[in-house]
């Protein structure tokens, strides 16, 4: 065991009971609310996710309604998080916990990790904050706490790092108090060893017992692997409107935003005869059309940018392949990605979060 990093248990227990933040998941912290919420966490914010958590649960509040939901009302409630696979693989997970252990997620850490979609870390908080075993949930904000405390060069990014820092916070996991110790692991590296911008040593309660910060160097920690340049990749967006109805269409099964629908587009940055001509082809017969600013959205690995039409045309034939809808349908029934909302705002359409706080203060 690693004596230096048993000192940070009582002052990280001490600190995390005067500080915790108030989060809806953390109040009845059953199997399902824990996956959910870590789930949606992943790669956002916590004030973002809390509205989308809790129509989530108010929708889905347990594995069998998330089971047996429609992959469209599915997606429709992810409309806004991105990343859409992660919550098809929960419907599988789920659909998996009915037929194999009755509807409950296994008080087991390797069986968890037999479940769809479910890795090291969201196994160890599922474990670990639901059930108490003593399990570490190491994520992101708990490599970067780790890493400085010990001013560690080794790279966080390496899967090797990762299963040392887990054995390293295995050991010191305090019995009787797992949950309220990887909680407040990971709520010091949140708010205080932050990501982003400069670390609030002055409020750590680690402080002296960081070594990054005696050698104050802790900017330089954590190290990894600096991630490859996103591919740039030019799209031309389409909002082809039939009257009062607008063309969307659904994408493949498989790859960038599968199975989402989306305002019809094309690879490249096209002109406006470019776009007439290519309607034309497609049996369209175009009125007018107006050029619209461009736009851009950041993926994971790729990045879009949009340059915008609008196009007006006359009656479509019924073979189109495109799929006429009124705009406010698309709120309430067609999950369109977040990538097209430069776009969906030309014809007053609200995706994710945007179309609630709309409906709320509406009311």
């Amino acid at each position: 065991m690693d004596k230096e990093l048993k000192q940070i248990v009582q002052p990280l227990l001490d600190w995390f009971e005067e500080n915790a933040r108030a989060l809806p998941w953390r109040d009845n912290p059953t199997p399902y609310r824990v996956w959910v919420s870590e789930i949606m966490l992943q790669q956002t914010r916590v004030e973002a996710v809390k509205p989308f958590y809790e129509r989530f649960m108010s929708e889905l509040p347990d594995i069998r309604s998330l089971a047996e939901c429609s992959e469209e009302k599915l997606l429709k409630l992810w409309e806004g998080l991105g990343y859409y696979n992660r919550v098809r693989n929960m419907q599988i997970a789920a659909q998996t916990v009915m037929e194999k252990y009755g509807g409950e997620l296994p008080a087991d850490y390797q069986e968890l990790l037999g479940l769809k979609g479910i890795g090291s870390y969201t196994a160890g908080a599922i474990a670990s904050l639901a059930y108490g075993i003593a399990v570490p949930a190491v994520d992101g904000n708990v490599l970067r706490v780790i890493s400085r405390l010990k001013a560690s060069k080794d790279d966080i990014s390496k899967a090797a790092v990762k299963s040392a820092v887990e054995q390293e916070i295995s050991e010191i996991i305090p019995q009787g108090r797992v949950r309220q110790f990887n909680q407040a692991l990971m709520e010091l590296g949140a708010m205080i060893c932050v990501p982003n911008g400069a670390a609030k040593c002055e409020e750590c309660p680690l402080s002296r017992l960081c070594r990054a910060k005696l050698l104050e160097r802790v900017m330089e920690f954590p190290q990894k692997t600096p991630k490859k340049p996103r591919k740039i990749e030019q799209r031309t967006i389409l909002i082809i409107k039939d009257g009062e109805k607008v063309a969307i269409r659904k994408r493949p099964d498989k790859g960038l935003l599968a199975g989402l629908y989306e305002l019809p587009n094309e690879k490249g940055k096209l002109k406006a005869e470019e776009v007439l001509e290519l309607l034309k082809i497609e049996k369209f017969s175009p009125v007018r059309i107006l050029k619209l600013r461009d736009a851009k959205h950041i993926f994971s690995h790729v990045e879009w940018h949009m340059t915008g039409y609008a196009i007006a045309i006359e009656e479509p034939e019924e073979d189109s392949g495109y799929l006429f809808v009124e705009p406010a349908r698309t709120q309430e029934q067609y999950p369109i990605p977040a990538a097209f909302s430069a776009y969906t705002e030309y014809l007053q359409i609200k995706l994710g979060q945007k179309k609630y706080e709309e409906q709320e203060s509406a009311k």
